[in-house]
């Protein structure tokens, strides 16, 4: 029997009240629809990145749609964290989806990878 280690651990999810606040008080924001992506650098994080994920409750009613949709974003982020840049500074993110219907897989996995090459382009021009 063969046991996969889980590829988006706990200590990459972000988790603190402080860091999020100082997220949501500093952040840039990047856009590519149906998502938004603010980032921040933290320095009290435990990973290099950590990420949260926001599905608004006004826009989707139903628990079920919203669940879908935070699925959908950890497993696309899961599958593409690789191409963040290795830094030293460490980055409070936070992906928020901003549409009002929902999404499939296909739309939200190209606009994360969209969105993390921004990020990344952002960071090396800094």
């Amino acid at each position: 029997m063969c046991f996969i280690l889980p590829t988006f651990p706990k200590t990459e999810k972000l988790c603190k009240r402080e860091a999020i606040q100082q997220l949501f008080a500093q952040a840039e924001a990047l856009t590519c629809y149906p998502l938004r992506l603010l980032y921040a650098p933290v320095s009290s994080l435990e990973a290099s990145y950590q990420l949260l994920i926001s599905v608004p409750k006004r826009t989707f009613k139903r628990a079920v749609h919203r669940n879908l949709l935070k699925r959908r974003l950890r497993e696309s982020y899961r599958l593409q964290k690789h191409l963040l840049p290795v830094k030293t500074e460490k980055y409070a993110l936070a992906f928020l989806y901003i549409g009002k219907e929902l999404a499939d897989y296909a739309t939200i996995y190209k606009s994360v990878t969209q969105l993390i090459e921004d990020f990344s382009h952002q960071l090396t021009q800094e």
